[in-house]
């Protein structure tokens, strides 16, 4: 099993020329075949467990060859962990987060972290749950599924600029049926968070170890497996309903996400 079996990720891959020398070096030597996966979440692990200042260089890449092409998504765990932390802090109040969170360490944490808002994670990610506006940016052609040894796997990958115009679609089919929102807001910021990036770079969403939750769910559903996994489709017909006007359109595929994706987060809490 993964180590964070329950994290699906939003990636961006840009192509090699966008980083600079010192960080092209770096990342043409990792191999092709490199399991990359992996040894981030290992990563993320211990920097979860054993926090440290946000670095400010990276600490590994996912890589992603094309042709000839070198595509490279940056990890910045410690970045992404001091970020969360960060979060969490905010969510709670300052007398409860000093029992997570000791002095010393918020103060190590807090070295350098004026810097952190000027850096754009490459990686955007969930728990338990794919957000719906992460599927509009695919269509069913661009899905690919099947099993490793490690286990099942969904994997769904477009070039950037396509991303952006379906989700500027997606923003407008929701402005007009519902105005502005939560809902709107959402596929906004992550309309401004593809426009961050290099022109010619790939955008892949990637189940993680949830396809394994997923898998099993539509299988006691009486499904079968990960190949009746019809979310992209969902999100494109609840779209097109909101375009439409038509909302039992709009309704019919937004409950059968919901419900395909509901019961996977039923096994967080049976944990």
């Amino acid at each position: 099993m993964r180590p964070t079996p329950y994290v699906a990720s939003l990636r961006i891959y840009e192509p090699l020329s966008a980083f600079s020398p010192a960080d092209q070096l770096r990342w043409k030597a990792i191999p092709a075949n490199a399991s990359t996966r992996r040894d981030e979440e290992n990563r993320a692990l211990r920097r979860i467990i054993r926090p440290e200042p946000p670095a400010l260089r990276s600490d590994g890449a996912h890589i992603l060859d094309v042709g000839d092409e070198r595509f490279v998504a940056p990890w910045s765990t410690a970045m992404r962990c001091w970020a969360a932390l960060d979060s969490f802090k905010e969510s709670f109040p300052t007398s409860i987060t000093t029992f997570f969170i000791p002095p010393s360490l918020e103060d190590a944490l807090s070295i350098n972290s004026e810097d952190l808002e000027d850096r754009v994670p490459h990686i955007l990610t969930e728990t338990w749950v794919i957000p719906p506006r992460w599927f509009a940016l695919f269509e069913p052609g661009e899905r690919l599924r099947g099993h490793t040894p490690e286990g099942p796997f969904t994997v769904m990958r477009t070039d950037i600029a396509t991303a952006k115009r379906r989700c500027e679609l997606a923003h407008r089919a929701v402005v007009s049926a519902f105005g502005n929102g939560p809902i709107e807001g959402e596929i906004a910021t992550l309309l401004a968070w593809l426009n961050l990036f290099h022109a010619d770079s790939k955008v892949e969403c990637d189940y993680g170890g949830l396809a394994l939750y997923l898998e099993q769910s539509l299988l006691a559903n009486g499904e079968a497996g990960l190949e009746s996994d019809s979310s992209i489709e969902d999100v494109t017909l609840s779209l097109q309903g909101l375009a439409a006007g038509d909302g039992a359109m709009a309704g019919r595929g937004y409950e059968r996400l919901v419900s395909r994706w509901r019961r996977v987060g039923a096994f967080e809490q049976a944990m």
